[in-house]
């Protein structure tokens, strides 16, 4: 499994209410600092709330960061949150 089939797998089991994609963009960032883009270290959360109800979307990035530790101290190095 790889970082972003693995990050969508510990998102869905903990933000249920949201439909969630996981995209990786490193590719975006080849040539910074001589990164060859192959790597997963860059990616792109999108939650798309399932219901009405109201979110608290910096307790979301909270939780994302403190779920995402552990991928950060073995390569993660950018997320972009996207919550609709």
């Amino acid at each position: 499994m790889n970082r972003t089939e693995r990050i969508k797998n510990i998102l869905e089991k903990n933000f249920l209410e949201f439909n969630i994609s996981v995209n990786d963009d490193s590719i975006s960032h080849k040539g910074h600092y001589n990164f060859n883009g192959n790597d997963e270290t860059h990616l792109i959360i999108e939650l798309k709330n399932k219901s009405t109800s109201k979110i608290n979307r910096l307790e979301i990035h909270k939780k994302i960061n403190s779920l995402l530790f552990e991928e950060f101290k073995i390569g993660l190095h950018s997320l972009q949150i996207k919550i609709i």
